[in-house]
């Protein structure tokens, strides 16, 4: 009988496995359906805590973004839009297992492929941010 990581592996395998066939091709650039769709994911399920601007109690980030931006130190961009390290396997790692406040999610409320969108939404607007 399997043992609960033996479980987990296996689960996780699969998770990325299906993830990484929903993806394009490495080095290709998403279809922009896949970015939009992945903007109107984040939207939905991530930009409350991680998108760009101010809370609406006037602090100058919102939660997510504030605590990143902390704990990077300027080392790394505190909003998830402006970072060039989140691929979609890091991505469903943090969504499905959460980090510190942050809630994990279930597949039922944000789905593989969701995360794959996500992925390719992040990137792109990376990619447009100047620095």
């Amino acid at each position: 009988m399997p043992t609960i990581p033996h479980l987990l592996l296996a689960t996780t395998g699969l998770a990325l496995a299906t993830l990484a066939s929903a993806l394009p091709a490495q080095g290709s650039p998403p279809a922009q359906q896949e970015v939009a769709r992945g903007k109107a994911v984040f939207a939905r399920h991530c930009a409350a805590c991680h998108g760009r601007g101010p809370g609406d109690d006037g602090s100058a980030h919102l939660p997510g973004t504030a605590a990143l931006a902390a704990r990077y130190q300027g080392s790394l961009p505190g909003a998830l839009e402006e970072r060039k390290d989140l691929d979609a396997e890091t991505l469903l790692y943090f969504v499905r297992h959460g980090s510190g406040p942050m809630p994990m999610f279930r597949k039922t409320e944000v789905s593989d492929a969701d995360i794959g969108s996500i992925a390719a939404y992040l990137a792109a607007s990376a990619a447009s941010v100047r620095k």
